[in-house]
């Protein structure tokens, strides 16, 4: 069992930036994260492959998050800037493990293991 842990989750300002944080059992994964807000279907935000050359953002979001990977630690981040209350949310990271082509990454129905999340609020 793999276990996926988010971390860095806060109260932050409105354009303010926060980083988020997400580990995957000392394992490198494909990985990604999504966000729910209330009374919301969660949203894909952004992703990144395995090997780190292929990433994806999710069009909210595009220009504003950064998706990255430290290798040594196979650690996964997730900048985000220019926050506004709209990206208020619960923030979950996911990683695949089967094999499958960067694009899936795109769809939550192609990751195997999810982190519990981690709330981002962004005051007006």
């Amino acid at each position: 069992q793999v276990q996926v842990v988010e971390s860095g989750g806060r109260l932050v300002q409105t354009r303010g930036s926060l980083t988020l944080s997400c580990a995957a059992s000392g394992i490198r994964y494909a990985s990604g994260w999504f966000r729910q807000a209330p009374g919301k279907e969660r949203e894909f935000v952004a992703a990144i492959s395995w090997s780190g050359d292929t990433t994806f953002y999710g069009d909210s979001v595009k220009g504003r998050f950064t998706i990255s990977r430290d290798g040594a630690n196979y650690t996964v981040f997730l900048q985000m800037s220019s926050l506004n209350p709209e990206d208020t949310a619960v923030y979950y990271c996911a990683v695949q493990e089967r094999v499958a082509p960067p694009v899936t990454l795109q769809k939550e129905e192609n990751y195997d293991y999810w982190g519990q999340g981690t709330q981002v609020t962004v005051s007006s």
